[in-house]
């Protein structure tokens, strides 16, 4: 494509781009409509990012790519303007096998059910549906089963840049320094993580 754009225009084209799509785009799709490298448009997006403080929408930077997105502060008035009424709340079967799979990824379903002590099939399901884990390959091993990864997605409804910025386990576990769990009634929970 012939780039008639301005350097100096550049950020404002990325911006422009992602609105419209509504989805978060590659670097390397950017990279490859202005004739730059991904890391020269990750550096934009990322100056870009930083104007959005005092706004409703935010520019989100992942590894592999960017996305525009509503504040999660403005959700209950979004959701009243749209006529949104639906809970989308996981159950806690859900959120055991999510945060399964984002802090083991890949696994397959059969490593989230030996962990969880019961059958994943339907949580897995739920989550697929959603989007918030794809199958991400297949394990060299007779039978050939599902690998499970999280998603951009994933990050994005829970607020995070990169799978890195998941808490540590031990801060879930309610593990302090001795090792010891904190005592019945002080759990932490991957919901409160929002």
């Amino acid at each position: 494509m012939e780039n008639d754009i301005k350097i100096s225009d550049i950020g404002r084209a990325i911006e422009a781009i992602l609105f419209a799509t509504g989805d978060a785009v590659t670097y390397d799709k950017l990279a490859s409509v202005f004739s730059l490298s991904p890391s020269q448009i990750k550096a934009v997006a990322r100056d870009l990012a930083d104007g959005y403080s005092d706004r409703g929408i935010e520019l989100l930077c992942y590894d592999k790519s960017c996305q525009l997105c509503t504040k999660k502060e403005f959700e209950e008035p979004i959701k009243e303007a749209l006529g949104i009424h639906k809970n989308g709340a996981l159950s806690k079967s859900c959120l055991e096998t999510l945060a399964i799979i984002a802090y083991n990824q890949p696994v397959t379903r059969s490593y989230v059910d030996e962990v969880r002590g019961v059958d994943s099939s339907y949580a897995v399901g739920v989550l697929l549906t959603r989007e918030l884990i794809y199958v991400s390959g297949k394990l060299d091993v007779p039978g050939k089963p599902n690998l499970y990864s999280t998603n951009e997605n994933f990050l994005r409804v829970f607020g995070l840049n990169s799978i890195r910025d998941l808490p540590e386990v031990s801060v879930l576990t309610g593990e302090q320094e001795t090792g010891q769990a904190e005592p019945p009634g002080e759990e932490h929970s991957v919901a409160e993580k929002k």
